[in-house]
């Protein structure tokens, strides 16, 4: 018997197939996974080819909305309500009740989006230069937010009673954007898990909060008939050490204590997931995991790429025009999935198209960093776009939205400014390839490490006018400074007469938005004199032809 499953393990390896068994393998009774040229399998995912139309696309819009915006406590709230003592339990007790009587379920009918226009939002993304778009399909609260056929909390049944998704991929397609979705469910079922919890102090202490309930609690309620463990998933024990805030990020990825999911909670996640790809058809799928869902105690994530590929070229005659996005890859994984890094960038050309995630604020709504104005600059946005292009990135940028479905007026200035700043700028970015170099200056030249996910874009705000950054087509070299110079003169030195990088002559130099420019070229590099009076608050971008 051994000898016949080491026969048959050998068989599976030299076919190219995985003879991998996971833990908590996902049912395809409900929605069997697509059959075609990708197999569930690193070797077989690792034929994946990223689309020439990733490449040339640079930048999209996130709009990272959904219920837990009601409050405007920012990002996690449905989380943080649960944790006794943090600013958005103390909020939700002062304006809502306390969660042991008034949870996060409570507060899903309160979000209306009456105002939510998803033709003039997304409108309005084209016109500031995005060229894809992003919807929410489901966050961490573990609501979908289209008529799902696998999780009753949906946004058709309750809240706006609209097919958010719908309305988003509509707007989408009319207006020419690639589609995607981002999926982040699957983390419910730990991270949930102060919902479990109770006061520790106070005229509440003891009492549990509403994360155990049940379909029969509902009886009288506005919620009879809806189970809140489809919503919460805390029907069972809880990961080690969950008293521990911070713990959650130590078991990310599934490992290192949490608790292991059930294969009914893993595969109505694949469930939930295939049946948005199937009947939205997104380009782009985005997950909030290591690696891939739930990899890698179960196989749901791989069979969920498996299916989207195959879909995908099913959709598009053959050829294959999806992308998938995964955080935390090694160098074979980036090879089947394109590279997320979460507000930040590695400090080299990536091989690979890869992206970054940011947002202007926080990932949902938060007032109080409207009123703080701790939204990230216009001249902010092009820097770590201008960054992350010169190393074969696209950015993905989040525009938070209030619970009605808008933005408000200092995002709104923000992405003017940023758009005006594209539209005569986007040459430099659109369909652009890195240069031999991505660029030179204090910050291209430190050792800038990732932290996790990303978490490093910190590190290029402060970047000044000694700060360049190169992209290219076949036709020019584009040089765009990450600050206009104060003294209107701008040094390129990867660019000087002996120079190993570009060793043909330079004919002429021009300033988008401007015109030809003076330029000198000597052993210390391109001396270009810019015009006296900037023409924006943000980045002068020159042209360079031979």
């Amino acid at each position: 018997m051994k000898t016949r499953l080491l026969l048959a393990s050998l068989f599976l390896s030299m076919a190219g197939l995985s003879a991998q068994t996971y833990q908590v393998p996902v049912s395809e009774q409900d929605e069997p996974m697509m059959k075609g040229k990708f197999e569930p399998t690193w070797s077989s995912l690792e034929n994946y080819q990223v689309p020439e139309w990733f490449r040339n696309v640079k930048f999209g819009i996130w709009a990272h909305w959904g219920p837990q915006c009601v409050e405007g406590s920012g990002d996690w709230m449905a989380r943080s309500m649960y944790m006794e003592g943090t600013r958005e339990y103390e909020y939700h007790v002062k304006h809502y009740g306390h969660p042991s009587e008034v949870g996060f379920k409570d507060i899903i009918p309160l979000w209306k989006a009456e105002n939510w226009d998803p033709d003039k939002l997304v409108a309005f993304y084209k016109k500031i230069g995005a060229q894809y778009f992003f919807a929410l399909g489901n966050h961490h609260d573990n609501m979908d937010l289209w008529d799902s056929k696998y999780q009753p909390w949906n946004s058709v049944n309750m809240g706006p009673k609209k097919d958010i998704l719908a309305g988003w991929e509509k707007a989408a397609r009319k207006y020419g954007l690639y589609f995607g979705v981002s999926l982040h469910a699957d983390h419910a079922w730990s991270w949930y898990e102060p919902s479990q919890r109770h006061d520790t102090k106070g005229p509440k202490k003891g009492i549990p909060y509403d994360g155990k309930l049940t379909k029969a609690d509902g009886k009288g309620k506005w919620w009879e008939g809806y189970d809140p463990q489809d919503l919460y998933a805390q029907n069972h024990p809880l990961s080690e050490n969950s008293w521990d805030n911070g713990m959650i990020h130590r078991q990310w990825a599934w490992g290192n204590g949490v608790c292991v999911p059930s294969q009914e909670y893993c595969t109505n996640f694949y469930n939930r997931t295939l049946d948005v790809i199937n009947r939205y058809n997104p380009d782009l799928l985005y997950f909030d995991v290591t690696v891939a869902p739930f990899y890698p105690v179960s196989d749901a994530g791989l069979k969920i790429a498996a299916h989207f590929y195959n879909h995908n070229m099913a959709t598009h005659k053959g050829k294959l025009e999806a992308v998938m996005f995964g955080k935390i890859l090694d160098e074979n994984q980036r090879k089947a999935l394109v590279w997320d890094v979460e507000r930040g960038a590695p400090n080299k050309i990536i091989d690979q198209p890869w992206q970054s995630c940011s947002c202007i604020g926080g990932w949902h709504y938060n007032t109080s960093i409207y009123e703080k104005n701790e939204y990230k600059s216009a001249a902010y946005v092009a820097k770590l776009l201008v960054d992350i292009v010169s190393k074969n990135g696209n950015l993905l940028l989040s525009v938070p939205l209030r619970a009605d479905g808008t933005f408000d007026e200092k995002e709104e200035k923000i992405l003017n400014e940023f758009g005006a700043w594209m539209n005569i700028n986007k040459e430099a970015i659109y369909d652009t390839r890195p240069w031999v170099v991505f660029g030179e200056g204090p910050i291209a030249e430190e050792d800038i490490p990732l932290n996790a996910q990303g978490f490093n874009e910190g590190s290029y705000s402060q970047a000044g006018a000694k700060e360049i950054r190169f992209t290219q087509t076949p036709k020019y070299l584009y040089a765009t400074v990450l600050a206009w110079p104060a003294d209107g003169k701008v040094n390129i030195k990867s660019l000087a007469a002996d120079s190993k990088l570009y060793e043909g002559k330079i004919r002429k130099v021009e300033l988008l938005g401007y015109g030809k420019v003076d330029f000198v070229r000597t052993a210390e590099g391109l001396s270009v004199t810019l015009p006296a009076q900037p023409l924006n608050q943000i980045a002068p971008v020159l042209r360079i032809a031979k």
